[in-house]
């Protein structure tokens, strides 16, 4: 539980700074909602990027990973498009401010899963 916990959070932390930093990524909602985004995302990420990254993994292969960048930001246009009727107020404007979002979402959540030691959480046995 503490790590679903954690990954929520890190989203979200994630989401904010991305919304902080690039230009095109509005969020008009209370705080608290970033929290609810953030599990929208992690959602997104665990039953949705699977499988678009087995359609996609020739390109994936085909690139040396590099369009592993476009479907992270497909998933983020996703979370977006699902706070539309959620009423979550995550709003983005176009391809690029999408790309340079999922750029950001990616290195924010390394660093702080890495800060947090997150996998170690993961993987600890009681």
């Amino acid at each position: 539980m503490t790590y679903l916990i954690l990954k929520i959070m890190i989203n979200a932390l994630s989401i904010a700074a991305a919304v902080k930093f690039v230009d095109g990524i509005v969020f008009t909602g209370e705080w608290w909602k970033m929290i609810i985004i953030g599990a929208v995302f992690g959602i997104v990420n665990s039953l949705i990027k699977p499988i678009v990254t087995i359609f996609t993994f020739p390109l994936i292969i085909l690139t040396l990973g590099l369009f592993t960048l476009i479907v992270n930001t497909i998933m983020l246009i996703i979370t977006a498009k699902l706070s539309i009727p959620l009423e979550l107020g995550l709003s983005i404007y176009g391809f690029w401010p999408a790309f340079k979002g999922a750029l950001i979402i990616s290195l924010v959540s390394i660093m702080l899963s890495w800060i947090t030691g997150l996998k170690k959480i993961k993987y600890y046995k009681e």
